[in-house]
Protein backbone atom coordinates (compact mmCIF):
# COMPACT_ATOMS: atom_id res chain seq x y z
CA UNK A 1 0.00 0.00 0.00
CA UNK A 2 1.37 3.41 -1.00
CA UNK A 3 1.95 5.73 1.89
CA UNK A 4 1.92 9.52 1.63
CA UNK A 5 5.60 9.49 2.51
CA UNK A 6 6.49 7.16 -0.39
CA UNK A 7 4.41 9.26 -2.75
CA UNK A 8 6.29 12.34 -1.58
CA UNK A 9 9.66 10.68 -2.25
CA UNK A 10 8.58 9.67 -5.76
CA UNK A 11 7.33 13.18 -6.43
CA UNK A 12 10.67 14.63 -5.34
CA UNK A 13 12.50 12.14 -7.57
CA UNK A 14 10.40 13.12 -10.57
CA UNK A 15 10.94 16.80 -9.94
CA UNK A 16 14.71 16.32 -9.63
CA UNK A 17 14.85 14.37 -12.91
CA UNK A 18 12.84 17.06 -14.69
CA UNK A 19 15.11 19.78 -13.29
CA UNK A 20 18.25 17.95 -14.42
CA UNK A 21 16.93 17.42 -17.95
CA UNK A 22 15.80 21.05 -18.15
CA UNK A 23 19.26 22.24 -17.09
CA UNK A 24 21.18 20.27 -19.74
CA UNK A 25 21.90 23.43 -21.73
CA UNK A 26 23.43 25.11 -18.68
CA UNK A 27 25.81 22.34 -17.65
CA UNK A 28 29.48 23.37 -17.31
CA UNK A 29 31.40 23.33 -20.61
CA UNK A 30 34.52 24.81 -22.22
CA UNK A 31 32.61 27.27 -24.40
CA UNK A 32 30.11 27.48 -27.29
CA UNK A 33 29.37 24.41 -29.37
CA UNK A 34 29.47 24.20 -33.15
CA UNK A 35 25.79 24.98 -33.53
CA UNK A 36 26.07 28.14 -31.47
CA UNK A 37 29.13 29.37 -33.38
CA UNK A 38 27.46 28.81 -36.75
CA UNK A 39 24.37 30.61 -35.43
CA UNK A 40 26.49 33.74 -35.01
CA UNK A 41 27.50 33.87 -38.67
CA UNK A 42 26.63 36.73 -40.99
CA UNK A 43 24.66 34.26 -43.05
CA UNK A 44 22.38 33.86 -40.02
CA UNK A 45 22.26 37.56 -39.14
CA UNK A 46 25.29 37.39 -36.86
CA UNK A 47 28.39 39.60 -37.01
CA UNK A 48 31.11 37.16 -38.14
CA UNK A 49 31.84 35.28 -41.34
CA UNK A 50 32.16 31.53 -40.70
CA UNK A 51 34.30 29.91 -43.39
CA UNK A 52 35.19 26.25 -43.91
CA UNK A 53 38.89 26.05 -44.66
CA UNK A 54 40.00 24.48 -47.94
CA UNK A 55 43.12 24.70 -50.09
CA UNK A 56 41.97 27.97 -51.66
CA UNK A 57 41.43 29.59 -48.25
CA UNK A 58 44.84 28.44 -46.99
CA UNK A 59 46.55 30.04 -49.99
CA UNK A 60 44.77 33.37 -49.58
CA UNK A 61 45.29 33.60 -45.82
CA UNK A 62 48.92 32.41 -45.78
CA UNK A 63 50.32 35.81 -44.84
CA UNK A 64 53.59 35.77 -42.90
CA UNK A 65 55.11 38.92 -41.36
CA UNK A 66 57.31 40.57 -43.99
CA UNK A 67 60.71 41.50 -42.59
CA UNK A 68 63.71 42.68 -44.53
CA UNK A 69 66.01 45.55 -45.44
CA UNK A 70 65.40 48.23 -48.04
CA UNK A 71 67.68 48.57 -51.04
CA UNK A 72 69.41 51.45 -49.28
CA UNK A 73 70.60 49.02 -46.61
CA UNK A 74 71.34 46.13 -48.99
CA UNK A 75 73.24 48.18 -51.56
CA UNK A 76 75.58 49.86 -49.10
CA UNK A 77 79.10 48.61 -49.74
CA UNK A 78 81.39 47.38 -47.03
CA UNK A 79 83.59 49.94 -45.36
CA UNK A 80 87.24 49.62 -46.17
CA UNK A 81 88.94 48.41 -43.05
CA UNK A 82 91.83 50.86 -43.67
CA UNK A 83 89.75 53.99 -44.28
CA UNK A 84 90.18 56.50 -41.46
CA UNK A 85 87.16 58.46 -40.22
CA UNK A 86 86.68 61.31 -37.73
CA UNK A 87 86.69 59.88 -34.23
CA UNK A 88 89.03 57.01 -35.06
CA UNK A 89 92.11 56.49 -32.94
CA UNK A 90 95.55 55.89 -34.44
CA UNK A 91 98.73 54.51 -32.97
CA UNK A 92 102.00 55.92 -34.38
CA UNK A 93 105.49 54.46 -34.00
CA UNK A 94 108.43 56.53 -35.35
CA UNK A 95 112.00 55.24 -35.59
CA UNK A 96 114.91 57.66 -36.02
CA UNK A 97 118.44 56.62 -36.97
CA UNK A 98 120.17 59.24 -34.78
CA UNK A 99 121.59 59.47 -31.28
CA UNK A 100 119.46 62.53 -30.42
CA UNK A 101 116.01 61.92 -31.94
CA UNK A 102 113.35 64.58 -32.42
CA UNK A 103 110.64 62.53 -30.77
CA UNK A 104 112.00 61.01 -27.64
CA UNK A 105 114.81 60.99 -25.11
CA UNK A 106 118.42 60.50 -26.13
CA UNK A 107 119.29 56.88 -26.87
CA UNK A 108 115.69 55.78 -27.48
CA UNK A 109 115.29 53.91 -30.73
CA UNK A 110 111.58 54.56 -31.32
CA UNK A 111 108.92 56.99 -30.17
CA UNK A 112 105.40 55.62 -29.69
CA UNK A 113 102.41 57.94 -29.88
CA UNK A 114 99.45 56.02 -28.50
CA UNK A 115 95.79 57.01 -28.96
CA UNK A 116 96.14 59.84 -31.41
CA UNK A 117 92.50 60.68 -32.09
CA UNK A 118 91.24 62.01 -35.41
CA UNK A 119 89.38 65.23 -34.62
CA UNK A 120 85.97 66.23 -35.92
CA UNK A 121 87.53 67.99 -38.90
CA UNK A 122 89.46 64.84 -39.81
CA UNK A 123 92.98 65.88 -38.72
CA UNK A 124 95.65 64.60 -36.34
CA UNK A 125 98.65 66.43 -34.89
CA UNK A 126 102.15 64.92 -35.01
CA UNK A 127 105.03 66.78 -33.35
CA UNK A 128 107.43 68.31 -35.90
CA UNK A 129 105.07 67.22 -38.70
CA UNK A 130 102.11 69.43 -37.78
CA UNK A 131 98.44 68.92 -38.60
CA UNK A 132 97.89 66.12 -41.05
CA UNK A 133 94.70 65.21 -42.87
CA UNK A 134 93.73 61.69 -41.74
CA UNK A 135 90.00 61.24 -42.48
CA UNK A 136 89.39 59.60 -45.83
CA UNK A 137 92.97 58.33 -46.05
CA UNK A 138 94.50 54.94 -45.29
CA UNK A 139 97.18 54.31 -42.67
CA UNK A 140 99.67 53.84 -45.50
CA UNK A 141 98.94 57.21 -47.07
CA UNK A 142 99.18 58.89 -43.66
CA UNK A 143 102.50 57.13 -43.09
CA UNK A 144 103.92 58.56 -46.32
CA UNK A 145 102.78 62.08 -45.39
CA UNK A 146 104.45 61.88 -41.97
CA UNK A 147 107.66 60.53 -43.49
CA UNK A 148 107.68 63.42 -45.98
CA UNK A 149 107.22 65.96 -43.18
CA UNK A 150 109.98 64.50 -40.97
CA UNK A 151 112.67 63.51 -43.45
CA UNK A 152 113.86 67.11 -43.77
CA UNK A 153 114.47 67.19 -40.00
CA UNK A 154 115.79 63.71 -39.28
CA UNK A 155 117.53 61.27 -41.65
CA UNK A 156 115.55 58.35 -43.06
CA UNK A 157 112.69 58.23 -40.51
CA UNK A 158 110.68 55.01 -40.36
CA UNK A 159 106.99 55.36 -39.50
CA UNK A 160 104.26 52.85 -38.68
CA UNK A 161 100.58 53.92 -38.54
CA UNK A 162 97.95 51.57 -37.15
CA UNK A 163 94.23 52.13 -36.83
CA UNK A 164 92.60 51.03 -33.55
CA UNK A 165 89.01 51.20 -32.35
CA UNK A 166 87.51 54.65 -32.24
CA UNK A 167 84.23 56.51 -31.90
CA UNK A 168 83.87 56.99 -35.63
CA UNK A 169 83.58 53.32 -36.56
CA UNK A 170 81.59 51.58 -33.85
CA UNK A 171 78.30 49.73 -33.63
CA UNK A 172 76.18 49.28 -30.50
CA UNK A 173 74.53 45.90 -29.91
CA UNK A 174 71.77 45.43 -27.32
CA UNK A 175 69.07 42.91 -26.50
CA UNK A 176 69.15 39.13 -26.23
CA UNK A 177 72.73 38.74 -27.35
CA UNK A 178 75.78 37.11 -25.82
CA UNK A 179 77.59 40.31 -24.87
CA UNK A 180 75.91 43.69 -25.21
CA UNK A 181 78.19 46.62 -25.88
CA UNK A 182 79.86 48.94 -28.35
CA UNK A 183 82.06 47.23 -30.94
CA UNK A 184 84.46 48.66 -33.53
CA UNK A 185 83.92 47.89 -37.21
CA UNK A 186 87.08 46.02 -38.15
CA UNK A 187 88.05 43.80 -41.05
CA UNK A 188 86.45 40.62 -39.60
CA UNK A 189 83.28 42.42 -38.41
CA UNK A 190 82.20 44.59 -41.31
CA UNK A 191 78.89 42.73 -41.89
CA UNK A 192 75.87 42.19 -39.66
CA UNK A 193 76.26 38.42 -39.24
CA UNK A 194 79.97 38.74 -38.45
CA UNK A 195 79.32 41.41 -35.83
CA UNK A 196 76.58 39.31 -34.20
CA UNK A 197 78.94 36.34 -34.04
CA UNK A 198 81.68 38.55 -32.59
CA UNK A 199 79.27 39.64 -29.82
CA UNK A 200 78.49 36.06 -28.81
CA UNK A 201 75.46 35.37 -31.02
CA UNK A 202 71.81 35.46 -30.02
CA UNK A 203 70.71 33.97 -26.72
CA UNK A 204 67.13 33.06 -27.72
CA UNK A 205 65.89 30.30 -30.00
CA UNK A 206 67.23 31.24 -33.47
CA UNK A 207 63.87 30.45 -35.11
CA UNK A 208 62.16 33.33 -33.28
CA UNK A 209 65.02 35.84 -33.08
CA UNK A 210 64.50 39.18 -34.84
CA UNK A 211 67.30 41.61 -35.71
CA UNK A 212 66.62 45.34 -36.05
CA UNK A 213 69.24 47.71 -37.47
CA UNK A 214 68.71 51.43 -36.83
CA UNK A 215 70.74 53.77 -39.03
CA UNK A 216 69.98 57.43 -38.49
CA UNK A 217 66.24 57.90 -38.92
CA UNK A 218 65.83 54.67 -40.90
CA UNK A 219 65.56 51.11 -39.73
CA UNK A 220 65.27 47.60 -41.13
CA UNK A 221 64.31 44.31 -39.53
CA UNK A 222 65.11 40.74 -40.45
CA UNK A 223 64.63 37.23 -39.07
CA UNK A 224 67.87 35.79 -37.72
CA UNK A 225 67.44 32.65 -39.79
CA UNK A 226 66.84 34.64 -42.99
CA UNK A 227 70.06 36.51 -42.36
CA UNK A 228 71.97 33.28 -42.96
CA UNK A 229 69.66 31.81 -45.59
CA UNK A 230 69.85 34.88 -47.85
CA UNK A 231 73.32 36.47 -48.25
CA UNK A 232 71.72 39.66 -49.61
CA UNK A 233 70.36 40.38 -46.13
CA UNK A 234 73.82 40.27 -44.54
CA UNK A 235 74.24 44.01 -44.87
CA UNK A 236 77.43 46.03 -44.45
CA UNK A 237 77.55 48.01 -41.21
CA UNK A 238 78.13 51.73 -40.78
CA UNK A 239 79.58 53.65 -37.89
CA UNK A 240 76.82 54.63 -35.49
CA UNK A 241 74.53 51.72 -36.38
CA UNK A 242 72.41 50.41 -33.52
CA UNK A 243 71.54 46.72 -33.58
CA UNK A 244 68.70 45.35 -31.46
CA UNK A 245 68.22 41.60 -30.99
CA UNK A 246 64.88 40.53 -29.53
CA UNK A 247 62.59 37.54 -29.25
CA UNK A 248 59.48 37.32 -31.42
CA UNK A 249 56.54 38.71 -29.42
CA UNK A 250 53.74 37.16 -31.49
CA UNK A 251 51.26 34.89 -29.69
CA UNK A 252 47.90 33.17 -30.07
CA UNK A 253 45.26 32.19 -27.51
CA UNK A 254 44.16 28.57 -27.06
CA UNK A 255 40.72 27.83 -25.58
CA UNK A 256 38.21 25.00 -25.37
CA UNK A 257 38.92 21.28 -25.39
CA UNK A 258 42.70 21.50 -25.76
CA UNK A 259 45.54 20.37 -23.55
CA UNK A 260 46.27 23.95 -22.48
CA UNK A 261 44.08 27.02 -22.26
CA UNK A 262 46.33 30.06 -22.27
CA UNK A 263 48.13 32.67 -24.33
CA UNK A 264 50.88 30.87 -26.23
CA UNK A 265 54.00 32.42 -27.78
CA UNK A 266 55.09 31.43 -31.26
CA UNK A 267 57.99 28.98 -31.35
CA UNK A 268 58.65 29.21 -35.09
CA UNK A 269 58.66 31.95 -37.70
CA UNK A 270 55.73 30.34 -39.54
CA UNK A 271 53.21 28.38 -37.45
CA UNK A 272 50.45 26.18 -38.87
CA UNK A 273 47.21 25.16 -37.18
CA UNK A 274 48.58 21.64 -36.67
CA UNK A 275 51.71 23.02 -34.99
CA UNK A 276 49.59 25.30 -32.80
CA UNK A 277 47.46 22.35 -31.67
CA UNK A 278 50.57 20.30 -30.95
CA UNK A 279 52.08 23.16 -28.95
CA UNK A 280 49.08 23.26 -26.59
CA UNK A 281 49.00 19.50 -26.06
CA UNK A 282 46.71 18.54 -28.94
CA UNK A 283 43.07 17.54 -28.72
CA UNK A 284 41.68 15.95 -25.58
CA UNK A 285 40.79 12.41 -26.63
CA UNK A 286 37.91 12.12 -24.15
CA UNK A 287 36.12 15.36 -25.04
CA UNK A 288 37.42 17.17 -28.15
CA UNK A 289 35.47 17.33 -31.40
CA UNK A 290 37.94 17.00 -34.34
CA UNK A 291 35.27 18.39 -36.67
CA UNK A 292 35.07 21.62 -34.67
CA UNK A 293 38.48 23.32 -34.68
CA UNK A 294 37.93 27.07 -35.03
CA UNK A 295 40.30 30.01 -35.59
CA UNK A 296 38.86 33.43 -34.69
CA UNK A 297 40.57 36.38 -36.37
CA UNK A 298 40.09 40.02 -37.33
CA UNK A 299 40.98 39.80 -41.02
CA UNK A 300 42.06 42.81 -43.13
CA UNK A 301 39.47 43.69 -45.75
CA UNK A 302 41.90 42.89 -48.59
CA UNK A 303 42.12 39.26 -47.52
CA UNK A 304 38.49 38.99 -46.37
CA UNK A 305 37.25 40.14 -49.79
CA UNK A 306 39.37 37.51 -51.53
CA UNK A 307 38.22 34.72 -49.20
CA UNK A 308 34.55 35.62 -49.62
CA UNK A 309 34.74 36.48 -53.33
CA UNK A 310 33.60 40.03 -52.68
CA UNK A 311 34.93 43.55 -53.15
CA UNK A 312 32.62 45.66 -50.99
CA UNK A 313 34.00 44.97 -47.50
CA UNK A 314 35.82 47.85 -45.81
CA UNK A 315 37.94 47.61 -42.67
CA UNK A 316 38.86 44.57 -40.59
CA UNK A 317 36.29 41.78 -40.67
CA UNK A 318 35.47 39.20 -38.00
CA UNK A 319 36.29 35.84 -39.53
CA UNK A 320 35.82 32.38 -38.05
CA UNK A 321 37.73 29.66 -39.91
CA UNK A 322 36.54 26.07 -39.43
CA UNK A 323 38.85 23.06 -39.69
CA UNK A 324 37.48 19.52 -39.91
CA UNK A 325 40.33 17.13 -39.12
CA UNK A 326 38.20 14.08 -40.00
CA UNK A 327 37.98 14.91 -43.70
CA UNK A 328 40.30 12.98 -46.08
CA UNK A 329 42.53 16.04 -46.51
CA UNK A 330 41.68 17.63 -43.17
CA UNK A 331 45.12 17.14 -41.65
CA UNK A 332 46.83 18.51 -44.77
CA UNK A 333 44.61 21.60 -44.78
CA UNK A 334 45.32 22.19 -41.08
CA UNK A 335 49.04 21.76 -41.78
CA UNK A 336 48.88 24.45 -44.49
CA UNK A 337 46.67 26.94 -42.62
CA UNK A 338 48.90 29.66 -41.16
CA UNK A 339 48.25 30.94 -37.62
CA UNK A 340 48.83 34.67 -37.19
CA UNK A 341 49.54 36.99 -34.28
CA UNK A 342 46.45 37.56 -32.12
CA UNK A 343 44.50 34.52 -33.39
CA UNK A 344 42.23 32.59 -31.03
CA UNK A 345 42.32 28.81 -31.47
CA UNK A 346 39.17 27.19 -30.09
CA UNK A 347 38.25 23.49 -30.07
CA UNK A 348 34.64 22.52 -29.35
CA UNK A 349 33.61 19.61 -27.19
CA UNK A 350 32.19 16.49 -28.81
CA UNK A 351 28.36 16.22 -28.63
CA UNK A 352 28.48 13.15 -26.42
CA UNK A 353 30.40 15.10 -23.78
CA UNK A 354 27.31 17.05 -22.79
CA UNK A 355 25.30 13.82 -22.71
CA UNK A 356 27.88 12.27 -20.39
CA UNK A 357 27.63 15.31 -18.14
CA UNK A 358 23.84 15.03 -18.18
CA UNK A 359 23.96 11.34 -17.23
CA UNK A 360 26.49 12.10 -14.48
CA UNK A 361 24.27 14.88 -13.12
CA UNK A 362 21.19 12.65 -13.28
CA UNK A 363 22.99 9.76 -11.58
CA UNK A 364 24.21 12.07 -8.86
CA UNK A 365 20.71 13.48 -8.35
CA UNK A 366 19.11 10.02 -8.13
CA UNK A 367 21.75 8.95 -5.67
CA UNK A 368 20.90 11.95 -3.50
CA UNK A 369 17.16 11.14 -3.72
CA UNK A 370 17.87 7.50 -2.81
CA UNK A 371 19.75 8.64 0.27
CA UNK A 372 16.87 10.98 1.13
CA UNK A 373 14.35 8.16 0.67
CA UNK A 374 16.36 5.92 2.96
CA UNK A 375 16.44 8.63 5.61
CA UNK A 376 12.70 9.25 5.29
CA UNK A 377 11.90 5.53 5.45
CA UNK A 378 14.11 5.11 8.49
CA UNK A 379 12.46 7.98 10.29
CA UNK A 380 9.07 6.36 9.67
CA UNK A 381 10.11 3.44 11.73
Amino acid sequence: MKTPRNQWVKSVTLLVMMAVVASCSTLPRAGPNKKEIFAGSVQKEGDAFVISVNDRVTRITAVAPALGFTDEFKNAGQLGSDTIRPGDILSLTIWENVDKPLLGPEGQVAAVLEEVQVDGAGYIFVPYAGRIRAAGNTPESIRRVIVGKLEDQTPDPQVEVRRVAGDGATVSLVGTIGAQGVYPIERPTRTLSAMLAHAGGVTVTPEIAQITVIRGNKQGQVWFQDLYDDPRLDIALRGGDRVLVEEDTRAFTALGATGTQSRVNFTTKDMSAIEALAQVGGLITTSSDPTGVFIFRNEPSEIANQVLGRSDLVGAQRMVYVLDLTKPNGMFVARDFVIRDGDTLYVTEAPFTQWDKTIASLTGALSSVSILSTIVAGSGG
